[in-house]
């Protein structure tokens, strides 16, 4: 019998959390962000599909890629950092200068978690952690949300919630994801060409130059046979260059939306899975370290820029006293 269990280590001088089993399933998750830095699903003779941080300064280096980032209370951008709520104005970015108004990918990132809860039985290990956004505690962002993140491990699977409560007085706007970074027995140096993507979606979000969907319904286009972004049938990723997010995503009959990338040379299959949201697919070719050598599989609860679209101002506003719950998780499998 393989028993899990849940220990303290370090990344550098940042704290982590071991979840670990005699039969091989492992992984580990600094309790900065709780961020995932690696994942071995104990699957006979698989090794880590995290293409994670390798070292603690690029775990905190800005140009780091976001490796396995949480993003919350927002995902990916905002339109060069302002916004408007309930008939405000916020700025995220007070005093920056217009060449460098960019954020990207949330305050979740750079908040030290605390262990709430860690479990280990027989057949998993769960940790919970915690953080709490107050007013002051990020510039343009004047709202009281509980994050709690729930991470379990069982043998071939991970598991991650995330959990926002409203304990403030008034509404916030709110919405979450995640920015993991897989890669499947290329030992991190092959390119992720060869590897077969499948995406179950209907359509694609149109963005500008900036990486902002278009206004209204002009962000959103049909995928068909003749778009080079069609992936709802399994195909190698080839040469796409890929940092788009896909909507109108296709359930399988038990309701659960599937991803899957897989190796044809193994038959190792990697699929990320969730109940609801899009999904954000990034080939990477844009990373400072390791492009094209791992794919960005990345389920996210609303688009780019939500705050500001008005197709999405009911989906972003959690109301005080509500919480809401973004679950999603990975699974690996041999052929």
């Amino acid at each position: 019998m393989d028993i899990f269990t849940v220990e303290e280590g370090r990344f550098g001088s940042q704290q982590t959390v071991r979840l670990t089993t005699g039969g091989g399933a492992q992984a580990e998750i600094a309790l900065l962000g709780a961020t995932l830095l690696s994942w071995t699903p104990g699957v006979d003779g698989v090794g880590d599909v995290v293409d994670g941080y390798r070292d603690e300064a690029e775990m905190i280096s800005p140009t780091g890629g976001a490796r396995c980032a949480l993003m919350a209370p927002f995902s990916n951008r905002v339109a060069e950092g302002r916004y408007a709520f309930d008939g405000e104005r916020y700025d995220l970015l007070p005093g920056t200068p217009p060449e460098r108004r960019q954020i990207m990918h949330g305050f979740l990132r750079l908040m030290t978690m605390t262990v709430l809860e860690a479990t280990a039985t027989d057949d998993r290990a769960t940790v919970r952690s915690g953080a709490r956004i107050r007013p002051g505690t990020f510039e343009g962002y004047p709202f009281a949300v509980d994050l709690e993140v729930v991470h379990t491990i069982a043998p071939g699977s991970l598991t991650v919630q995330v959990l926002a409560r409203n304990v403030g007085d008034r509404a916030a706007p709110y919405g979450c994801g995640w920015h993991p970074y897989f890669r499947l027995g290329n030992g991190g140096g092959e390119p992720i060409d060869h590897l077969e993507l499948q995406v179950p979606a209907r359509t694609r979000i149109r963005t500008d130059e900036a990486m902002i969907p278009l206004p209204g319904a002009a962000a959103f286009t049909g995928v068909g046979p003749s778009s080079g972004e069609d992936f709802r049938t399994s195909r190698p990723i080839g040469d796409a260059v890929l940092d788009d997010a896909f909507g109108d995503l296709e359930p399988d009959a038990d309701g659960i939306i599937r991803t899957r990338v897989r190796n044809p040379a193994s038959g190792l299959s990697l699929t990320v899975w969730q109940r609801d949201g899009l999904m954000h697919v990034f080939t990477g070719d844009t990373l400072d370290r390791g492009r094209r050598e791992s794919v960005a599989l990345e389920p996210v609860e609303l688009p780019t820029n939500a705050f500001n679209r008005p197709d999405c101002s009911d989906r972003i506003r959690l109301e005080p006293g509500s919480e809401r719950e973004f679950t999603f998780g990975v699974d690996v499998a041999e052929a």
